[in-house]
Formats: structure tokens, sequence, C-alpha cells
């Protein structure tokens, strides 16, 4: 019988609140017909994992929450030389919103983009003139599912949690409100399918919990251009990626952000349901 390499798919702990197990099964899946054995091990104490052939941190959700615990993680993969896809340089570089900064001096088009060490009325005032916005969005440097991300008119009071804290600042796109966020995925490099997000009406949260709904979507030259770009930029070139974007007010797109890490990946979107990924990852192994 043939050699079937053995795959770590790094999981939330069992109390973990978000439900991920049918967005497990599907990628699961996929893995399977490429060949791999899948097994489960729990992000923040995963264990020994030098018998795997590759590690995939596909469901460390909640890394933003410990964000100390993540990056022990990450230094103890890169120490112990272990095989990871995204590989570790990639997964540390995407762990921080400030690539954005990176891709914007490379020429990428990226939604504007304010870094304030300490949030406070006066900084986010200056912001706003930066910006030239006086609806802004601020959000966590390192975050995830809309973790304190909140949207501020120019009469709204910095929240408690932000207050003194890191953020960024961003203007509010309007195109995230008329034509909702766009998601492009890609496989070792190539296109495979895509998708748009669009809030609930009264919010400008994309995601799932908070009444966020998502449908396929036939990503234009445009906006595959500006996907490949942005990968570009990245340490290495990742084997699976997610590229999120919005439109400005004439429907330019911008860069919202890169998913490297744990992206959700609407396989059932994708026209092989998932085969581009289970063959990708396979591919990395023998990379």
């Amino acid at each position: 019988m043939p050699y079937q390499p053995r795959v770590a798919i790094l999981v939330p702990a069992p109390d973990y609140y978000e439900k991920w197990q049918p967005a497990f099964a599907r990628k699961a899946a996929a893995l399977t017909a490429a060949g791999l054995i899948v097994e489960q091990r729990v992000w923040t104490d995963p264990g020994d994992l030098s018998g795997y052939d590759l590690i995939l941190p596909l469901f460390a959700w909640g890394y933003q929450r410990d964000v100390a615990a993540w990056y022990t993680l990450l230094d103890r993969l890169e120490a112990e030389a272990l095989p990871v896809a995204n590989p570790v340089p990639v997964l540390r570089w995407n762990s921080d919103k400030a690539y954005l900064g990176e891709l914007s001096g490379k020429g990428v088009a990226v939604v504007p983009t304010v870094e304030v060490s300490a949030l406070d009325d006066a900084s986010l005032a200056t912001a706003r003139d930066q910006l030239g916005a006086e609806e802004v969005v601020i959000k966590p440097a390192i975050s995830g599912g809309a973790d304190g991300t909140h949207r501020l008119t120019a009469d709204d009071e910095i929240p408690t949690d932000a207050r003194g804290q890191r953020r960024l600042v961003q203007p509010l796109m309007p195109g995230i409100l008329t034509d909702g966020e766009f998601s492009l995925f890609f496989f070792a490099g190539k296109f495979s399918h895509a998708i748009v997000k669009r809030p609930a009406s009264g919010d400008f949260r994309v995601q799932e919990q908070f009444g966020g709904r998502e449908t396929g979507w036939e990503a234009n030259d445009a906006a595959q251009a500006l996907a490949a770009a942005a990968l570009a930029a990245a340490p290495a070139p990742p084997v699976y990626a997610r590229v999120d974007m919005v439109g400005d007010a004439a429907g330019k797109p911008h860069i919202m952000e890169l998913e490297l890490i744990e992206p959700s990946l609407f396989l059932h979107h994708a026209p092989d349901k998932g085969a581009a990924f289970g063959v990708a990852v396979a591919r990395a192994l023998v990379g």
C-alpha cells in the first residue's frame, strides 16, 4: 500500500464558541481526496508535531485573542524546523496588518490606513484629517472576525476597548455598503473562485455572526490582478490564500486584508469543490 502523508490541521480548543466543524469537514474532505491523512491538533496545546508531514494552521481561530501564545507557537514551529503551510515567515508577516503599509509602499491599492500607537481624541482627529474622512473604521492591527472593529461617525466617542490602544484607522469605504466585500481565493498561486459578502441592513461588518451573507462572484480581471499583486509581496508564495477587497466611491477595488493564516475558503463555491486546494497542499509536501 502506498504511503499516505499525515497532515495536522490546527483547530480551536473544544470549548471555542464559533462553529468551525462544518468548514473543517469540507477542507478535510478535499485533503483526503488528494491522498492525505488528516488529523486535528488544538493550536494552543498541540503536543508533539514532529510526526507529521505537514502542519496547517487552517483553524487556529482566536489567535488574535491570545497573541503571545500565537507567536510562541510560530517560534516553536520555526525552531523545530517543522513543515508548515503556509510557511512560518508568511504566517508571521500576515499576523499583523502593518503589512498593509508595505503593500501600499509597493504601489498596491490598499484601503487608506493610518496606524496610531495609542488612540485618543487628538490622534483620531489627526488620522481623520490625513484620510480626509469623518466617518472611519478603527480596528486592532492584530485582529480577526471583526474583533474590536468599530465604525465611528464624527460625533462618536472612542470605544473603551480602543482608547489608549494601538489601532488602525481607515475611512469607511463606500463600496462595503453598496456592493459588499469581495474575496478571491488562490491555491498554489492560481485563482480558484470568488465570493461577495454583504452586510446585514444597518451594519458594515460582513461576517456571518453579524448577519452577513455571501454569494458566488465572477471576479473580473482588475480584481484578479490586484489580488495577485498583493500576494506577490508576501515573504514566500502562499499555498492557500484569500484576498479581501472593497471598492471606493468610484468602484475601484482596494485591498482590505490578506488572509493567509486561517481563512474560511468557502470551498462549496469553488467549481471543483476544493480539489485544487487539496492538490496544492499535497504538492507542498514535496515543495
